[in-house]
């Protein structure tokens, strides 16, 4: 039996992102808009598994569906762990992935290559209509680069270097980026996360 979850987001690269790791669980994930529900959920938790947490809930009760929501941020050392938490709101409120990596890129001026190090972090909550949730998380590592280089992804992906493949986040395919990523390592754990909630089809 299949599943059906609603992701309490309506980014496009994220949606895809999440249906692609997805793809061979018996899970079917609908958006807000695919569903004619829009929310506005004011994210104001001092943690990401807080802010997915209030995401999930406030979805799962307004939809009356089981409900997935991440959270996540990039963590650069060099910064104190800046974006962090206010990744997506870096540059300000309206502001573009472009104006983001631009700003983190000038924060970042004079800063040799090894002193660069960064880190993706994901949590992603499942939450149900009475209010159960569970929570999981994942990680990757890498550095910022330079400049930005590659087509593919989205948000910090141009900028994101792995040294181990000589690549940043935007130029890996996206079968292979699902495998390092952040995103990635905490949706494949999303399958034993409604078993343990008891959430069947």
């Amino acid at each position: 039996m299949t599943v059906r979850l609603v992701l309490a987001s309506n980014n496009k690269g994220k949606v895809r992102e999440l249906r692609d790791i997805l793809v061979d669980q018996p899970l079917l994930l609908v958006t807000p808009s695919e569903i004619g529900i829009s929310l506005d959920i004011n994210e104001d938790g001092a943690t990401y598994e807080e802010n997915a947490r209030l995401k999930a809930l406030a979805m799962a009760t307004k939809s009356n569906m089981v409900a997935l929501a991440d959270d996540s941020g990039l963590e650069v050392d060099a910064l104190g762990g800046e974006p962090g938490l206010h990744s997506a709101r870096y540059a300000g409120k309206d502001a573009s992935d472009i104006d983001r990596v631009t700003l983190l890129l000038k924060k970042l001026e004079g800063v040799p290559f090894e002193k660069r190090t960064a880190k993706f972090r994901c949590v992603i909550v499942i939450a149900t209509p009475d209010g159960r949730t569970g929570a999981c998380e994942g990680t990757c590592s890498g550095v910022i680069s330079f400049e930005p280089r590659g087509s593919q992804g989205f948000g910090y992906d141009p900028v994101f270097y792995f040294p181990d493949l000589g690549m940043t986040m935007a130029e890996l395919p996206s079968d292979i980026k699902n495998q390092v990523s952040h995103r990635g390592k905490a949706a494949r754990q999303v399958p034993f996360l409604l078993k343990k909630l008891g959430i069947t089809g």
